[in-house]
């Protein structure tokens, strides 16, 4: 949602508390993708450096790196350049098998949070800091002039939440707790905040964990997020399974002891609690009927130890946190409550029976996905809202995908469909398709400029398509037997390079590169570098990655070039124009000659222009006679760096020579750019 008070309405790096696989009712660049030197972690263009790939860590190890990270925070952030009232706290900490560690880092002001500060320090063996990787927006080296002392009292932030949770449709909005004091950082300028967090239900049944940010010297609110993440067994979806259980004959329950002790748990229709562990005499759970309560129990027991597996034996990661602690199950939540969800602050997972009680959503893709949601909240931190929520939700997305090929279930195979078992239309049809995301009638098959204003379910369909490309290429195929037909935005096929290639390239940017803000533009940076790191900059995989990402209108194709690039004659200015800051227009020019008639009706334009907030800008081609045609509206919760890309302009009205203009203007205070070039191909 777009803030009243200030056009910043970007994310925040509070830790997500949790997220539903419904809908209800920025890095941006900062992670390198330079050009490879020929260091020790380059690999070759077929096989993946294997000193770039996470390290298998156990809960001892992981929690020693962690210790070692957090007696040297003071001298982390002197290193940093943080001022003296700013600390770092370590959040997690990830080893490559090379030595190089990955350290991600919250941070405090005079002992407030700094929502929107976190960072990824990235270091060799040797402790030399190879990168920083920081959250969209908190480019300040140090925090300043940020005052402690509020103007408005806590419960004038309580009441504008619990307001804002009403007209969402929470019912009996409550506040958790009294507001926290807090600096939001997430909107560029440090500034005190108040962040509330209001519990009771949302509009379905879901539980409510709305965070608003209130500006604690006026009372306007900044920003808000929702935090709930809506996302032998006989079971219902996967056939018979076998099931991590405990105990003896006469007595057993579903407690998996091998996989971090997980517990599923039966809520028998209510909403709060963990509800009764399964136990029977048997060592048989459910008869693959939805309508026997302990097959719901089986499909959901069953996908916590598949999601466990996955994440473990192909990432190297112990758990959800990486700590070998297992999360919970509960299922049988409410009455005809159609959703699952997890929550982050009872670090379990929740489902639903779905309309009529009849059909649980329990899917093993499901699962993944609720399971995901936990893994991306203690990694990444992806905020719930925006570009940021698109990609969380798509990582789900993605890795309930991953695992469902990963079980290769002879009764659930592995497809590119979220959540078609549980048949929640009626109709057979899938709750999300990756191949091509506009097939459900809603969500974009690419990126646009608007797309941070979309719901997080919809707006992660470019993700989605992405990872598809990636994996399995453009174009008409059949895989599991089921068909598919990949488009791209610019017209151009990809190349995929196989799921595995694809789920190792997300995790390692999931978990090293991006932050808490990271928008599209920051997980295409961020993807290209664990590419460069994996494969090569010279590799297939990261020439793959550029043109994935150019298939969803995310950056151009790999060698540079624009996509659609064509045939004709290319003018261009390459002499840099600066763009000041909340100033007048200013233009780049190319005199096109030696052309006849008219221009094309489809007439190439292309503009690298670099900006650290490029929601600020409006763009124009203005015609020889003076024509304009807008390329670009202004967005105010586009906060990603940069615009490089081609724009398709039907010029078939205009006299092809003359002079044309690039006419770029920054309609906001607070930053810079310039035109590099600007160029059209006739």
């Amino acid at each position: 949602m777009r803030s009243t008070h200030s056009r910043r309405a970007t994310a925040t790096g509070a830790l997500i508390a949790a997220a539903a696989l419904l809908a209800v009712g920025a890095q941006t660049g900062a992670a390198s993708a330079a050009p490879d030197n020929g260091t020790a972690r380059t690999a070759s263009a077929s096989k993946a450096n294997p000193g770039a790939l996470a390290k298998q860590l156990s809960p001892s190890q992981r929690a020693e790196l962690i210790r070692e990270a957090s007696a040297s925070t003071a001298a982390t952030a002197k290193k940093l350049g943080l001022g003296s009232q700013e600390k770092l706290v370590v959040k997690d900490v990830v080893q490559d098998n090379d030595g190089t560690t990955h350290t991600r880092y919250e941070r405090t002001f005079a002992g407030l949070p700094v929502l929107g500060g976190d960072l990824v320090v990235q270091e060799s063996k040797a402790g030399a800091t190879e990168s920083v990787v920081k959250a969209s927006r908190a480019t300040a080296a140090q925090l300043k002039a940020v005052g402690t002392v509020a103007d408005i009292a806590p419960a004038v932030a309580t009441k504008q939440a619990l307001g804002a949770a009403k007209a969402a449709g929470s019912d009996k909005a409550e506040a958790d707790k009294a507001p926290r004091k807090v600096v939001w950082m997430a909107s560029g300028t440090p500034q005190l905040a108040y962040e509330t967090v209001v519990g009771g239900l949302q509009e379905d049944g879901t539980p409510n964990a709305l965070h608003v940010i209130t500006d604690a010297s006026t009372g306007a609110k900044l920003y808000e997020w929702q935090a709930i993440e809506n996302g032998v067994g006989n079971t219902e979806y996967s056939g018979q399974v076998t099931l991590g259980t405990s105990g003896s004959s006469g007595s057993y329950n579903l407690t998996d002891t091998a996989r971090g002790g997980h517990k599923t748990y039966n809520l028998n229709h209510g909403t709060s609690g963990k509800g009764t562990l399964f136990s029977g005499a048997d060592d048989v759970w459910g008869d693959g009927n939805g309508s026997t309560p302990e097959t719901a129990a089986a499909d959901a027991h069953y996908g916590a130890a598949e999601t466990w597996d996955y994440y473990k034996n192909v990432h190297g990661r112990n758990g959800i946190k990486g700590d070998g602690v297992g999360a919970y199950s509960r299922v049988h939540y409410g009455n005809n409550y159609v959703n699952a969800f997890w929550d982050d602050s009872c670090f379990c997972m929740t489902y639903g029976d779905g309309s009529g009680n009849a059909h649980p959503l329990t899917a093993l893709d499901v699962a993944a996905h609720e399971m995901s949601h936990g893994v991306t909240s203690n990694t990444a931190g992806l905020n719930y809202s925006g570009e940021s929520g698109g990609l969380n939700e798509a990582t789900s997305d993605i890795f309930g995908t991953a695992v469902e090929f990963y079980a290769n279930n002879a009764t659930d195979k592995g497809d590119y469909l979220i959540g078609e078992k549980i048949d929640i239309n009626g109709d057979g049809t899938p709750l999300r398709y990756q191949d091509k995301p506009s097939r459900d009638g809603i969500s974009p098959d690419a990126w646009y400029s608007g797309i941070g204003n979309v719901d997080v379910h919809y707006s992660s369909g470019p993700a989605n398509h992405f990872f598809y490309l990636l994996s399995e290429g453009s174009g008409a195929k059949t895989i599991n037997g089921v068909s598919y037909n990949s488009p791209t935005s610019d017209g151009l096929p990809v190349t995929g390079i196989g799921r595995a290639k694809a789920e190792q390239i997300w995790f390692k940017a999931l978990s090293t590169k991006f932050t808490s803000t990271t928008n599209y533009a920051g997980a295409r940076t961020g993807t290209l570098a664990v590419a460069g790191e994996l494969y090569g900059t010279t590799s297939a995989e990261y020439k793959a990655v550029q043109d994935a990402w150019a298939g969803i209108n995310v950056g151009a194709r790999s060698g540079g070039t624009d996509p659609d690039p064509g045939t004709g004659t290319v003018f261009e200015n390459s002499t840099a124009v600066s763009i000041p800051d909340h100033g007048s227009a200013v233009t780049s020019s190319v005199n096109v000659t030696g052309r006849t008639g008219k221009a094309p009706s489809a007439l190439k334009v292309g503009v690298d222009i670099t900006h650290t907030y490029r929601g600020d800008l409006v763009i124009d081609l203005v015609a020889p006679d003076g024509s304009t045609y807008r390329l670009k509206n202004s967005s105010s919760s586009d906060s990603a760096d940069n615009v490089k890309t081609t724009y398709t302009v039907n010029a078939s009205s205009e006299t092809a020579n003359g002079t044309w203009k690039l006419k770029v203007q920054d309609v906001y205070s607070g930053d810079t750019g310039k035109i590099n070039s600007f160029k059209l191909t006739f």
